[in-house]
């Protein structure tokens, strides 16, 4: 395949409603994407969900766009790029900058799926046609526990079955306890987004109490070992995600035992090629994994469920219907919630998703060519 161009297209989308976490509140959700061009009118997308402030890691759309113009882009353009390991050896002097890369090689898997005639999820070895989908829901305006649950309501009736809350020290047992209330029996997760200390090893062990799922990354993401110790003194799972930045990262942490549940983010990793050894890691140890969600756009999300088809993958992800977060996605058709809280796995070509110009154009803040 030769690869005649990379266009890059920084958006900026309004968000249906504000989403609060531990790291402050988002009204817009900012983001990257690249158009992989080839020769014989083929391309292919794929999306870096990096955000305006480096809160989450140290990636911006202003440095996601800084490396795919001057050293992404120019080591593919132009060339003859037969497969993945070609591409990624052309990247591979590159060092971090993984949401960068894993949006191109999105792309470039895209573009090579959509050539063979076959869904990315096929490529990457999925069956499943549907998965199961959990929903992450925010801290509420003025931390108002009764609009929680007012929102875990609406959620469950709508069909999603796993819920995920985020936390912060002073918004942890109140409305934790008042969501168990409401559903005894529901899957429950509690998210602190690294804002907690090894002081706060009390809150953890009395929301042992309640049945969670896990609790996601509740210490600093540099910290494995705090995180083990963390570990050994609750019983509910702790799982990691911010931590986890590449394979490598999963292998230490499940040595170290600073986590019994994995959440992949394959932006956060560096792409599709580290999440796949990721999950084969886990399954190979029995450790529970799920596929997170960085509040994608459709072309991000299409490649999230493709991944999270695979087996492996044993905890309903944030993969939430377009409208979770869009009044209008950018792409055709967007994710719908099925019964039983489900999305269908695309099964057109690449992505099995197409981009609509007019909408992509209404949100795009900058675009660039190489």
């Amino acid at each position: 395949m030769k690869v005649e161009a990379v266009e890059v297209f920084e958006l900026r989308m309004p968000l249906r409603a504000g989403f609060r976490t531990s790291f402050g509140s988002v009204e817009h959700r900012e983001m990257v994407l690249v158009r992989l061009r080839a020769a014989g009118g083929l391309e292919g997308w794929g999306e870096a969900p990096v955000a305006a402030r480096p809160h989450y890691n140290e990636e911006t759309t202003v440095t996601a766009r800084h490396v795919l113009r001057d050293f992404l882009a120019p080591a593919v353009v132009g060339r003859e790029v037969d497969d993945v390991p070609a591409l990624l050896g052309a990247l591979r002097w590159v060092r971090g900058h993984r949401m960068a890369r894993a949006a191109l090689e999105t792309a470039f898997r895209d573009a090579l799926a959509r050539a063979a005639g076959t869904s990315l999820a096929a490529a990457l070895g999925a069956t499943r046609e549907r998965i199961a989908v959990g929903v992450s829901l925010g801290i509420p305006p003025g931390a108002d526990v009764g609009a929680l649950v007012a929102e875990v309501e609406r959620r469950v009736a709508e069909g999603y079955g796993r819920v995920k809350v985020k936390i912060e020290p002073g918004f942890d047992r109140r409305p934790l306890e008042a969501v168990r209330e409401r559903f005894p029996d529901l899957p429950l997760a509690a998210d602190a987004n690294a804002a907690y200390r090894l002081a706060d090893f009390p809150v953890f062990q009395d929301l042992d109490r309640l049945g969670l799922l896990f609790y996601e990354q509740p210490l600093h993401q540099d910290d494995l070992a705090d995180h083990a110790q963390l570990g050994r003194a609750v019983r509910t799972p702790i799982c990691l995600d911010e931590s986890l930045k590449t394979p490598q990262d999963v292998e230490t942490a499940l040595a170290l035992e600073s986590c019994r549940v994995v959440n992949l983010k394959p932006g956060r990793v560096g792409g599709l090629t580290a999440s796949l050894a990721i999950r084969d890691l886990c399954r190979a140890q029995g450790v529970d994994l799920w596929c997170g969600g960085m509040l994608e756009t459709g072309v991000g999300r299409a490649a999230n469920v493709a991944l999270a088809a695979l087996e492996g993958f044993t905890i309903p992800g944030d993969l939430s219907a377009s409208d979770r977060y869009w009044e209008e996605d950018i792409v055709e058709p967007p994710f719908r919630l099925l019964p039983g809280g489900e999305l269908a796995v695309p099964q057109g070509p690449g992505i099995g998703v197409t981009v609509v110009e007019e909408r992509l154009r209404k949100v795009t803040e900058a675009k660039e060519v190489f």
